[in-house]
């Protein structure tokens, strides 16, 4: 159940109080026991006051505090994005991943404001902070969705003279190509948010995690309810125990508590900020230091051999340790399944076969350009199959629920075929109990779908009842939803999806002219549309946002629409994908970030609004930002491997009908077929404790084109995040903070070595 939302600032102008910054002359002590007293004496009270410990999804009827869209939020989403937006660039270009990091922006939205917080006008509340990370997560995406980390170093580097390449693309060409992928994904989005979050109330883990560590940084009640499981409510592992103070039998606040809580709060404050900073400059310093010592990066520690000839190294960067912790556990241990199978028995037996005669580095020759077809074929197996379900699965459940319904019309029907239907479980146990009672000569009570052809059961009537059912259901998690006033208008969303659809066409026709057909371009802006509606669903229901799989479908879809003897075929497909990849990342991202405002009491048009202006400026920001590691760095590269941009390119070339590597076709025919199967069986196996044992297709084709030096130091990563959690009830806040400060210390200090690399300062 989401909060009433009520107008946008106006619930500070009646408060006058949020945690740590009291009106004049009270305190949320003394507040809260004259809110009290006047309810102990019969008054009504103020009816929009809220006490400082009240429940972030508060019941209807209370007002939000805070101000859903300020300049300030936005100007501090824009800081902590930019800083991601470096850090994802960078490791984007090193492995291909990127990360919204809501959480962290969360973090760092709230530090920036706290620390400022005796120079506000009025007090950041846990609205504004989702204002903070929706900007922040918007502009943080760009360089995946723009295609910075993989399509464009595919088409500046690896597209041949016969495809009509390289391309190289301006500066300008760069930020108008960004421009136009950033903003139809977003608009699309908002339509889907009345089905998915209001109506379905899918899930959104991540989104659902934000909300609860936001009410806890602002130091509300630790618990957030669960509205995808109605009569439930969990607390969240990120939640430390008594975070948030007590409620008494009657909801209202303890005050003793509530202190205790605030002083609580401070403490785990200045804990978290000193994790953070020193995390920070911990992973800074190292990467610093990699810039005067490189070896630093490939540690030998299986020996010079596995090193030098078979590419087993550790790369000892507290960045991807960090970002094992965020992966958990079982992903990391399923990409170390993947570089086992791929570095480990695919690679050696591909070079002394002779299938890779090459160098094992080399991406055309050598075994790491073999295996990383037998990731493709994994990857594609698994989209092919996960998404295909999601496809297909309204359809089955309506097929079976009109089965169901034919079959029972039938059974009821005085018609002959009725008596060759075997009764259904619970007519035939309604029926011993009908003659049970008939034997003892007592008459059953008439039913209330009695009928003069049917006494016990009439089929219109039960549908009737049926529809209205559901009409009660559609109206009540209408009536959940924000106000009209706080929601995007239809208006917006038609003209806004019109023009940004065009918008994007234009632009790439722009930059790229007669190379990519109009056609194509329209093709594949409306296949995008389509194929964000399943990656929506995927992240709701699984926290998993398809978008590699998405893309390969488009580029699958593209090579049947466009000759392979078209001269461009290559660079078409790649800005299919691309434009798909688009629009389903954006339209997830926003998904996310709008469930997380829903539990909170946001206002989505101030959402909405905060992405556009974050993805705007993350597109411009992007751009410049590969321009500058495109110049100063050597890509592909010893640094900048671009694994991701192999991906793309090896995946347009075998859609458009090149060749394969000897002997590639037949194991990757091979693994497609068994991860076809792992995917079923993890589908089958949703929600079961023996998952986590089925390996998932996607994370162990990570660790198959990703050199073992990165999937060690994640699966180290992942490692820590299992010894921490296994101890029930331990707070997950300090592991979040430590994760974070590894993560974009690295990225944001690689600026530095950055500078030093295009001023020529010499390695040792």
């Amino acid at each position: 159940m989401a909060p009433d939302r009520g107008d946008d600032g106006a619930g500070y102008d009646r408060l006058g109080t949020d945690e740590g910054h009291p009106s004049e002359g009270a305190t949320p002590s003394s507040q809260q026991r004259a809110h009290e007293s006047d309810l102990s004496q019969g008054g009504q009270g103020d009816e929009h006051s809220v006490p400082s410990s009240s429940l972030v999804v508060a019941k209807p009827g209370l007002d939000v505090e805070g101000r859903s869209f300020t300049v300030r939020g936005v100007a501090a989403g824009l800081l902590v994005g930019l800083v991601i937006c470096f850090s994802n660039m960078y490791f984007g270009l090193q492995t291909g991943w990127v990360s919204m990091m809501t959480m962290p922006a969360s973090l760092m939205g709230f530090g920036i404001f706290k620390t400022l917080s005796r120079h506000l006008q009025f007090p950041f509340s846990p609205v504004e902070n989702v204002l903070v990370q929706t900007v922040a997560g918007s502009m943080a995406i760009m360089p995946l969705g723009c295609g910075f980390v993989g399509v464009l170093p595919a088409m500046n580097y690896l597209l041949k003279d016969e495809e009509q390449g390289p391309i190289n693309l301006s500066t300008w060409q760069l930020v108008v190509w960004s421009l136009g992928l950033c903003y139809f994904g977003v608009v699309f989005a908002v339509p889907l948010r009345r089905q998915v979050i209001i109506r379905e109330k899918l899930k959104f883990p991540s989104g659902f995690s934000t909300a609860v560590l936001i009410s806890v940084l602002h130091g509300k009640t630790g618990l957030v309810k669960d509205d995808s499981a109605p009569c439930q409510r969990q607390e969240a592992h990120i939640v430390p125990e008594g975070f948030g103070g007590r409620v008494d039998a009657s909801g209202n606040a303890d005050a003793s508590a509530d202190e205790e809580g605030a002083a609580l709060r401070k403490e785990q404050w200045k804990a978290n900020v000193k994790i953070l900073l020193t995390c920070f400059l911990t992973s800074g310093l190292y990467t610093f230091a990699t810039y005067f010592f490189p070896v630093l990066r490939d540690l030998p520690i299986f020996g010079a051999t596995a090193a030098s000839t078979w590419l087993w190294t550790l790369n000892p960067s507290l960045a991807y340790v960090g970002q094992g912790i965020v992966m958990g556990p079982v992903t990391t241990l399923h990409m170390l399944l993947g570089a086992v199978i791929g570095w480990g028995i695919l690679s050696p037996l591909a070079k002394y076969k002779g299938w890779a005669p090459g160098k094992i580095s080399d991406w055309e020759t050598g075994s790491k350009g073999w295996i990383v077809w037998t990731s493709l074929a994994i990857m594609l197996a698994d989209a092919v199959v996960s998404l295909g379900y999601l496809a297909t699965r309204p359809l089955l459940q309506r097929m079976a629920k009109a089965g169901h319904k034919l079959h029972h019309k039938l059974q009821t029907s005085d018609t002959a075929l009725s008596r060759f239907l075997p009764s259904s479980p619970s007519q035939r146990g309604y029926s011993t109990l009908q003659h049970q009672e008939d034997d003892a000569g007592s008459i059953p009570p008439p039913s209330p779908l009695s009928g003069p052809n049917h006494p016990r059961f009439s089929p219109s009537d039960d549908e009737d009842q049926e529809q209205t059912a559901i009409s009660h259901i559609l109206q009540d998690a209408d009536e959940d939803d924000a106000p009209a006033s706080q929601q995007i208008s239809n208006r917006i969303v038609v003209i806004g999806l019109i023009l940004s659809v065009a918008f994007c066409v234009l632009c790439i026709h722009t930059v790229f002219g007669s190379l990519v057909p109009l056609y194509a371009t329209i093709s594949a802006v409306l296949m995008a549309l389509v194929l964000s509606i399943m990656g929506v669903r995927a992240l709701g229901e699984t926290d998993l946002n398809p978008v590699s799989g998405i893309s390969k479908l488009a580029q699958l879809f593209f090579a049947l629409i466009v000759p392979q003897s078209h001269p461009t075929s290559v660079l078409i497909n790649l800005v299919a994908g691309a434009v798909s990849e688009a629009g389903a990342l954006q339209a997830g991202d926003l998904m996310q970030d709008l469930k997380t405002g829903h539990l909170l009491g946001a206002a989505p048009k101030a959402q909405f609004w905060g992405q556009v202006i974050g993805a705007t400026v993350g597109a411009v920001v992007s751009a410049f930002i590969y321009k500058l590691y495109t110049a100063v760095y050597t890509i592909p590269g010893s640094l900048f491997q671009v694994p991701t941009a192999y991906v793309w390119i090896f995946t347009a070339r075998l859609v458009t009908g090149q060749g394969l590597p000897h002997m590639a076709r037949e194991w990757a025919v091979g693994f497609a077929v068994l991860f076809a199967l792992t995917t079923m069986v993890r589908i089958y196996a949703a929600g079961k404790s023996w998952l986590r044992f089925v390996p998932g297709g996607i994370a162990v084709a990570v660790g198959m084109y990703n050199v073992p030096s990165f999937t060690l130091a994640r699966t180290v990563g992942g490692l820590v995040a299992w010894w921490w959690r296994r101890t029930p009830g331990r707070d997950d806040t300090p592991l979040i903070v430590l994760a974070s400060g590894f993560i974009l210390g690295e990225g944001f200090l690689s600026i530095v070595n950055l500078l030093m690399e295009s001023a020529g300062v010499p390695h040792l």
